[in-house]
């Protein structure tokens, strides 16, 4: 994905009512129960059908670490998807998500504005009907670009334009991006 894609996954994943599997046996039988075989799991990780046998019955203990950071990531993908639903419906109808970033910020603006861009850190509580827009694209396979897009038109809007009581009219680049965490 990308800084944004992930930041809006690691949000989410906040919201986790309970840890995912430590072990990789569990965490093997945890994703034979979600895809429904060991071949599936198998062909998932890029592992051969008997390593997920050997690893289902304990009788492999400890993944090489690409294997080990590939079965966490297939397994934290989906851990608790009601909670994640949850989390995403929650934060898109009524309390919103909030950016800190810190990345590029320029304008265009009206002519004799200083328009020149400048990196900023901003903290920015933006209001659901915009974080219903990040997850409703996100969820449409949108890209990195669009998605920053998105986020440039929701932190000009509570920012820059002060929710319509100023700036009317200015675009707002998004760029350079240093970091981006959103919080539900």
């Amino acid at each position: 994905m990308g800084i944004v894609g992930d930041g809006l996954e690691r949000a989410v994943q906040q919201a986790f009512t309970r840890p995912i599997p430590k072990s990789a046996g569990a965490q093997m039988r945890y994703l034979v129960k979600q895809l429904g075989s060991t071949r599936t799991v198998a062909d998932a990780l890029g592992v051969s059908q008997r390593t997920v046998e050997r690893y289902v019955k304990d009788q492999i203990r400890r993944p090489r670490a690409d294997l080990a950071q590939r079965l966490e990531d297939a397994v934290r993908a989906r851990w608790q998807p009601r909670i994640r639903a949850q989390a995403r419906r929650q934060a898109a109808t009524t309390t919103g998500v909030v950016i800190d970033t810190r990345a590029r910020f320029g304008f265009t603006a009206a002519p004799g504005s200083s328009d020149d861009a400048r990196v900023r850190h901003l903290t920015i509580a933006l209001p659901p009907h915009h974080a219903a827009r990040l997850f409703d694209a996100q969820a449409a396979g949108a890209s990195e670009q669009q998605l920053r897009d998105i986020t440039a038109e929701g932190l000009g809007e509570m920012y820059f334009r002060d929710g319509g009581r100023r700036a009317h009219g200015l675009e707002v680049e998004f760029t350079d991006v240093e970091h981006v965490a959103f919080d539900l």
